[in-house]
């Protein structure tokens, strides 16, 4: 498969950076990295140049006017421009384990989409990871993991095992760990624009998904990524958001889609 890495990030060009070095860093690195770019400014433009002139594979940088949160949309204008058949999400506030590309391209399978947890960092850690600019090895007993420090392990064996039986049937799908391939995006015309503002648009994505006929493999223990920690901000629209997105009359394809930029 060739394999098309989107990065979604907003204004916070350090946390990018590490990002990108666990990107590049890849022990099977992806055919492409496209950085979808809700909007910032000339600091996100700077790193996303310099780490271009050091990768193994092309770097795309798609961007547009700082218009709100418009990640939906911006997820869409990736996937359109992604020259992959198969399409893995992060977003720009996360470190990748040397393996994750691989990881999720072993357990990707027709007629399925992938789960990927996370462990959060804290604030103190991710501090000094972003002024270092540099990566550093993560392991299950690195002091400054705040929460899910279990993501923290990578086990193939146990990944195996479990993917096929781990929550089928519960847990919500973040767009920051996810992949899937693109012609099944396309079928449900992608991410919903209605979803402005923060929430609701990954589990959105997945509810339309699974009624298209898919099923969802979580990988415990693979696909692994340590969460930078940040604020919540940008969470206007949320109570709208979460109440679309359990609406009853759910259609498998959306209205305002994928399709505008194919």
């Amino acid at each position: 498969m060739k394999i098309s890495l989107i990065i979604s990030t907003y204004n916070r060009p350090d946390a990018l950076r590490l990002c990108l070095l666990s990107a590049i860093n890849q022990k099977m690195p992806p055919h492409e990295i496209i950085i979808g770019d809700d909007g910032s400014g000339a600091e996100t433009r700077a790193v996303v140049d310099s780490i271009r002139e050091i990768s193994p594979v092309p770097v795309v940088h798609v961007w547009h006017e700082d218009n709100g949160f418009r990640l939906a949309m911006m997820r869409n204008k990736c996937v359109a421009a992604a020259s992959g058949d198969y399409i893995i999400e992060v977003d720009g506030d996360v470190i990748m384990h040397p393996l994750f590309v691989k990881d999720h391209c072993d357990f990707a399978q027709e007629g399925f989409y992938l789960k990927g947890g996370r462990a959060n960092l804290g604030p103190g850690l991710t501090d000094r990871m972003c002024a270092d600019g540099r990566l550093r090895r993560i392991r299950y007993w690195t002091r400054g993991i705040e929460s899910k420090r279990e993501n923290s392990i990578h086990s193939r064996l146990i990944a195996g095992f479990l993917a096929p039986r781990y929550r089928k049937k519960r847990g919500r799908s973040l767009g920051c760990n996810m992949s899937f391939f693109k012609k099944d995006f396309i079928a449900i015309n992608g991410y919903d624009e209605f979803f402005e503002g923060w929430g609701g648009e990954d589990g959105d994505f997945a509810r339309r998904l699974t009624l298209y006929g898919l099923n969802k493999r979580h990988l415990k223990f693979a696909g692994l990524v340590w969460h930078l920690w940040h604020e919540d901000k940008y969470m206007y629209n949320k109570d709208e958001n979460i109440r679309y997105s359990i609406r009853e009359n759910c259609a498998v394809r959306c209205e305002k889609g994928v399709d505008q930029y194919l």
